[in-house]
């Protein structure tokens, strides 16, 4: 069904297009907003407008009611001319991965997709090639629930070709979702690094007025700038606000809210800077120096499971997954521990040889091995304790030390020892949401 031959004849008379600015006046009431697409579904008198604040409205139009454009549509001009490096200022690459901050809204579908290029990001902030030389590298545009071992393994591979070509820094925009399980990964497959790794997101798209984007880029890239430093890190506002931004480990950040501007914490740890509103940053621990260059270990083993642990967990389900593993990853209650009966298939799953790993579901603290009969006779059963480390960095770096070491029993050695900073003794105090 499209609209009826009034309203028709109303949004002809007034030029009026997918994706006009069009102010309608309704009862006597007044509208601006973005026409959007009518749906077929739609009733043949409604018009449906998306507001500034990002909403759409439907609204029924009658006779007496006026329709008025007041801005076409902007056809963007294509730039023909790349950027002209600064003499001076430092060389960042941008690479972009896909996610929300690198999405875009479409004016006459209103869906929002993850096909901005990381040049056409850097087009919405100027000021940040103010502050650096940028090159800008596009490797995929996917949401972030879509990544995988193959797209890690390209993004290692492109930070080291990066680092290794002369950049001072990378920064990767990535989605928020499972950007936690990626800066794990790239903090094993970088073990060496020649500059700072960042990874950066956003909670709101880039073209909605509330969007942190802006914010987020400029404080990784000045991050990069500042650090000095090697490893990677993933930098979010910290506040709901653009007053603050937090650097987090790559091996210690958790996404702890599901939509806040400020939903990124560190887990069991304390972020190593904060930058406050104009990007003055203060550092609360020393960071490593940079080797003298990039060096990737990509290597992955597929055979690993995460599996978290709930009352009454079937164990002949979960039999199969676990015996026919290579690694597994467990998310215990409390201290780290699960039912008996699960229990046992971990027995027999470790005396076949898989590393089976323990970590715990509460959000802060340690596993606790040593302290119920439970926990210690997982532990005869050959379970490793992964301390204060995040389940999802405890299931990627078992990944890395299957592929990376000679058997399992170095393996197993390479888990019970820090890498990345997953893991320490030092207790912070803990942030509950």
């Amino acid at each position: 069904m499209r609209y009826s031959e009034g309203l028709s004849e109303m949004l002809k008379d007034a030029g009026a297009e997918e994706g006009s600015t069009l102010l309608l006046t309704i009862d006597g009431k007044e509208y601006k907003g973005v026409l959007m697409p009518h749906k077929d579904s739609g009733a043949s008198d409604v018009v449906v407008i998306k507001l500034k604040n990002g909403y759409n409205i439907g609204l029924r139009v009658k006779k007496g009611d006026s329709v008025r454009t007041i801005e076409r549509p902007v056809v963007k001009a294509v730039r023909t001319n790349e950027r002209r490096p600064k003499e001076g200022l430092p060389n960042i690459t941008l690479i972009s991965t896909g996610g929300t901050i690198g999405s875009q809204s479409d004016s006459r579908t209103g869906a929002v997709s993850p096909g901005r290029s990381a040049d056409a990001l850097l087009d919405l902030f100027p000021e940040i090639p103010d502050i650096a030389n940028i090159r800008t590298r596009d490797l995929t545009a996917v949401f972030s629930e879509n990544m995988n071992i193959e797209h890690w393994q390209e993004i290692a591979e492109a930070a080291e070709e990066e680092l290794n070509g002369g950049a001072e820094g990378v920064v990767i925009l990535h989605g928020t979702d499972t950007m936690g399980y990626t800066a794990a990964a790239l903090s094993f497959m970088l073990g060496e690094l020649s500059g700072p790794v960042v990874l950066v997101g956003s909670q709101r798209s880039p073209d909605r007025p509330s969007s942190d984007a802006a914010g987020n880029i400029t404080a990784s890239v000045r991050f990069c700038i500042s650090s000095k430093a090697s490893g990677v890190y993933a930098v979010m506002h910290d506040t709901m606000n653009d007053d603050s931004y937090a650097v987090h480990r790559g091996t210690r950040v958790r996404k702890m809210h599901s939509s806040r501007r400020d939903a990124f914490r560190s887990i069991n740890s304390v972020p190593v800077a904060h930058m406050d509103a104009a990007f003055n940053i203060t550092f609360s621990t020393e960071l490593p120096s940079p080797a003298k260059r990039t060096k990737a270990e990509t290597k992955m083993c597929r055979d690993v499971v995460l599996l978290k642990y709930y009352p009454g967990m079937d164990p002949e389900m979960f039999r199969d997954v676990m015996i026919n593993s290579k690694g597994i990853v467990i998310e215990g209650t409390g201290l780290g521990h699960v039912s008996d009966g699960i229990a046992s298939v971990i027995k027999k799953a470790a005396g076949n040889g898989t590393v089976v790993v323990m970590t715990t579901q509460c959000i802060n603290g340690p596993t606790g091995m040593n302290i119920y009969d439970t926990g210690r006779n997982l532990q005869s059963m050959g379970v490793i304790p992964a301390g204060d480390m995040v389940p999802e960095t405890a299931y990627v770096k078992l990944m890395w030390c299957l592929a990376n070491s000679k058997d399992t029993e170095e393996a197993k050695e390479m888990m019970r020892r820090p890498l990345s900073f997953e893991t320490g003794t030092r207790r912070t105090a803990d942030v509950i949401w």
